[in-house]
């Protein structure tokens, strides 16, 4: 295998973006799924084919990382931030697939608000990843991220007391559940995202 011996930071800054866009049209998925006329068979089969794709650019940054000699960040922080993007798009997957198999008619409100939670999330991160070159500029990023976070936790615990709270039968519980428990899990990966850039700032300072 031939090395490189000049970092190309371009190339690994443009496929980080990359990841987050991946995440931005999987967020916009997920969102479309929640609609009452969606073709939730047609946006799991968009969202699968999405998540192929994300997978195929983490395949490329992997690939990148073992035939360059010297890389612009630390190879494991780039392996980490990698697989941590990659983490969040199959959680966005698995939630879109299981509100097509779950065939749940009608979502409490709270449900939008994690979406649009992560939205932001991923709008947030597509616009911070072309910068990592310059991660001790991003503060603002990994802070208002760190807020949102909080938003979606708060959102979260009002969803799980409206599901207990008797007013839903045990199956259409368990099957919202599982839906908002992966939707939490995929706003903590944004966040775990954050604060992998926020101790690459650190070491990069």
């Amino acid at each position: 295998m031939r090395f490189r011996l000049r970092p190309s930071d371009g190339a690994f800054f443009e496929l980080f973006t990359q990841s987050a866009a991946h995440l931005v049209l999987g967020t916009t998925l997920l969102a479309e799924s929640l609609s009452d006329v969606a073709d939730r068979a047609e946006v799991a089969k968009r969202m699968r084919a999405a998540e192929t794709a994300a997978d195929a650019t983490t395949a490329e940054i992997v690939r990148r990382l073992n035939s360059t000699f010297v890389t612009p960040l630390d190879r494991e922080d780039i392996y980490r931030l990698a697989a941590e993007l990659d983490d969040v798009m199959d959680l966005l997957e698995g939630a879109v697939d299981m509100i097509h198999l779950y065939e749940v008619k009608q979502f409490p409100a709270e449900v939008t608000q994690q979406v649009e939670v992560l939205q932001r999330c991923a709008e947030l991160t597509e616009r911070a990843m072309p910068r990592l070159g310059a991660a001790h500029r991003l503060g603002d990023y990994w802070v208002e991220i760190n807020r949102l976070e909080r938003a979606g936790d708060k959102a979260f615990r009002r969803l799980l007391a409206k599901l207990f709270s008797g007013d839903y039968k045990a199956v259409e519980l368990l099957k919202l559940k599982d839906i908002v428990e992966s939707l939490e899990k995929a706003i903590d990966g944004f966040n775990d995202v954050a604060d992998l850039v926020e101790q690459i700032a650190v070491k990069e300072s």
